[in-house]
């Protein structure tokens, strides 16, 4: 009797054209794993559901995406020190006892992806301060980076990972401001936007075109669309700026590790998804 495929995927709500499947099949169907990652696009109230039938469907494991990277963690049964420090997990592994082991490889991929892009940033400012901007501004505290300023329309939000930070990273000068403008982009060297607004068409571009100068990086976490108006301004500016599609890679090839104990081929990984941005007009 053959053995039963193991089951991983996404929870998150709305993900339904997430690259993230691409990414984890072509590697399992290289490494022979028997195993397939599916998206699990769950409403809130369906999440503790889910989360309580993991073992009738199999599921070993899963990636969390907006917005559950900090709602997951109240039904994790053990964190990694990134996750407890960052307070966000955006990968999971379910243990054969059924616990929930909770980790954060999100800010391990922004910082790859940095380094490939050799940004090396000193001022930054950024925007939003959610799971994902939890992870990012952990990777840059932890690169000792002068300053980082955080603008969220949620002002707690803000506040609370301000005080978050300023209690773990005594070399960093954290700063909250009430309005976008506020951020003083004319002194950052790179601009992150770790927010949601940009993935939808009616979206508006949070930056004035005013605001931006050559010495900026301007950073969306956002990959689909490939070119969000935050980026569209950035390129007619002529400054240098990437979509999340590195971070995206990288956190995948991380979270692999995690699910089966085996390195991810990354370049498996990176065809495969650039293979999947290509039929959508991506780069």
């Amino acid at each position: 009797m053959t053995s039963k495929s193991k089951l991983y995927g996404l929870v998150g709500f709305p993900i339904k054209h997430s690259l993230s499947p691409c990414m984890h099949n072509a590697v399992f169907s290289k490494l022979k794993i028997k195993a397939k990652y599916k998206l699990f696009e769950l409403k809130p109230e369906q999440l503790k559901v889910f989360l309580g039938n993991l073992k009738k469907k199999n599921i070993c494991g899963f990636n969390v995406t907006y917005p559950y990277k900090e709602t997951i963690l109240g039904f994790l049964n053990s964190k990694s020190l990134g996750v407890e420090e960052i307070g966000a997990a955006n990968t999971v592994v379910v243990d054969k006892a059924q616990r929930l082991k909770g980790f954060n490889t999100d800010y391990l991929g922004f910082n790859a992806h940095l380094k490939e892009l050799k940004v090396k940033p000193k001022r930054v400012a950024i925007i939003g301060a959610g799971g994902a901007s939890k992870a990012v501004c952990f990777a840059l505290a932890r690169m000792k980076i002068i300053e980082l300023c955080i603008y969220d329309i949620d002002k707690f939000k803000s506040l609370s990972l301000f005080k978050k930070l300023n209690s773990k990273f005594s070399g960093t000068r954290f700063n909250v401001v009430n309005r976008i403008e506020d951020l003083e982009l004319q002194n950052k060297d790179l601009l992150v936007n770790a927010s949601p607004v940009g993935m939808r068409p009616s979206d508006p571009c949070l930056i004035n075109p005013g605001d931006l100068h050559q010495g900026l990086f301007v950073y969306d976490l956002i990959y689909n669309p490939a070119e969000t108006k935050l980026l569209s301004l950035a390129r007619t500016g002529k400054l240098k700026f990437s979509n999340g599609l590195g971070m995206l890679l990288y956190q995948a090839v991380f979270a692999f590790k995690h699910f089966t104990g085996k390195i991810a081929p990354a370049q498996t990984m990176k065809e495969a998804l650039w293979k999947a941005c290509l039929p959508a007009g991506r780069e």
